[in-house]
């Protein structure tokens, strides 16, 4: 659509077909992409819109209140309070992937400051408690279980009372799982729930089943009262569109999906950045969240005088790549960004102009000393000469003092970042006028920057 020079009938039925192909290729049910559709033409009447609208704009927004529609419950789920104790059951067949979600739901929170402990009363399944075990203990997070007892109903309370005496305020018990859905997995499941009376039942699913989720999400709902649902495995295949629609058109608010097997790779489902990040919109509020959860803003307060001074060692670069590691999969990350993408972060290139930082011995002693190879320990330095150059156009930023707007916010305007940013990188977010409407996007300038600033060490908040 932005190649076309003029938005007719035919660019929009060519953009409502490639939409509709993607959707039901992710196995979104059909009738809901007729609807979908039909709302959008509906809304973007061509012939109504006066001279002079943004039809590009119209059209786009059409598209992300719809996709909105289909995915969103329209009612939000229970929610724990840090210091008053909660108590969330986990429940779903076995191979969802429910035991890991309880140890990535609890490491979420215990990120965010809350007292998390981990319940195994799956008395079924031969494993479930090393398991759990293995993953709570990874996750520095306490739990509770036996190799002896046999009934979950016993576990489950004697768990949730020595976690409420231990002041745990997010007490989670994981259930048993079956291979099909039989009577006795749901009488269980009701048997427990009776005996914790949990705050919050969380359904876990697998987004492979595709629309066969309407189904599960029901028989299960109908059994325990079903809170909120996670959906796992949302990384490689098409049918998780499906999962998500099927889900949500049982009235189950989603509230977290699993893109990964790696604790940190579980992500808050909220309807609207994720629509946003679908579309290649970004999602600059999460940006700005993992940005202030990784990064203690008291942190490196010379840093910024370094920089403005033109300094820029590899200690530096050290310290920043620790902060950035610590915000997850650097794909999903990048994903957040207004027309960004994983794979925008250029490689690190040769640059013969740079002086030579090292003796071929002395790489060598490096690689040997740290166990890699030589080529890597030569790619770690073209990276860092790469943002040495990079920070050095950064100098003669004033610093301000204690309690002023930070110095990027104040001296960093599109122009500068048009210089910092790689050619690659900013020609993909179209050039300097794409910049200008990025950053307008993101906020003020003063949030934008401050926030960087944060990120890099510095920043005044």
């Amino acid at each position: 659509m932005s190649n076309a020079t003029i938005i007719d009938e035919k660019v929009l039925n060519e953009c409502l077909n490639e939409i509709t192909r993607a959707l039901l290729q992710a196995d979104v049910q059909f009738k809901l992409v007729r609807d979908m559709t039909t709302n959008i033409k509906k809304i973007v009447n061509l012939d109504d819109l006066a001279a002079g609208h943004n039809k590009r704009r119209i059209i786009q927004q059409a598209v992300f209140n719809e996709l909105c529609k289909i995915l969103d419950p329209g009612k939000p789920s229970f929610t724990p309070k840090k210091g008053k104790p909660s108590i969330v059951m986990f429940v779903g067949l076995q191979g969802s992937g429910k035991t890991t979600t309880c140890t990535k739901y609890a490491y979420y929170h215990q990120k965010k400051g809350w007292k998390p402990a981990l319940v195994c009363a799956d008395t079924f399944r031969a494993g479930a408690f090393d398991q759990l075990k293995q993953n709570a203990t990874k996750a520095k997070i306490p739990f509770y279980g036996s190799y002896t007892e046999s009934d979950p109903m016993k576990i489950a309370v004697d768990g949730v009372e020595t976690f409420k005496k231990e002041n745990c305020d997010l007490i989670i018990v994981d259930t048993s799982g079956r291979h099909k859905q039989e009577a006795a997995l749901f009488e269980e499941m009701r048997q427990v729930a009776e005996a914790t009376k949990p705050d919050l039942v969380i359904f876990v699913m697998d987004s492979s089943i595709g629309q066969a989720a309407f189904d599960q999400a029901q028989a299960f709902k109908q059994s325990v009262a079903v809170g909120a649902v996670i959906v796992t495995k949302m990384d490689g295949h098409a049918k998780g569109g499906g999962a998500l629609s099927a889900v949500a058109a049982t009235k189950s608010p989603i509230i977290f999906i699993g893109t990964g097997e790696h604790m940190d790779e579980f992500d808050v489902f909220d309807v609207k950045p994720f629509v946003s990040r679908l579309l290649g919109m970004g999602d600059w509020s999460g940006f700005m969240d993992k940005i202030h959860e990784v990064v203690p803003m008291d942190q490196q307060p010379e840093l910024l005088q370094k920089l403005s001074e033109g300094h820029f060692t590899l200690r530096i670069m050290y310290e920043q790549f620790q902060n950035i590691l610590k915000m997850g999969p650097i794909g999903q990350v990048f994903s957040m960004l207004p027309g960004f993408s994983a794979e925008l972060m250029p490689k690190g290139q040769l640059d013969t102009s740079n002086p030579k930082l090292m003796t071929d011995s002395r790489i060598m002693r490096i690689a040997r000393g740290s166990g890699h190879q030589v080529h890597e320990v030569m790619d770690m330095m073209e990276e860092y000469k790469r943002l040495a150059k990079m920070w050095s156009k950064m100098k003669g930023l004033k610093i301000p003092k204690k309690g002023e707007m930070s110095a990027l916010s104040r001296n960093m305007n599109a122009q500068h970042m048009s210089k910092v940013l790689p050619p690659q990188m900013l020609k993909q977010i179209g050039g300097m006028g794409g910049l200008q409407n990025l950053m307008k996007q993101m906020g003020s300038a003063k949030d934008m920057m401050g926030g960087m600033g944060g990120m890099f060490g510095g920043g005044d908040k």
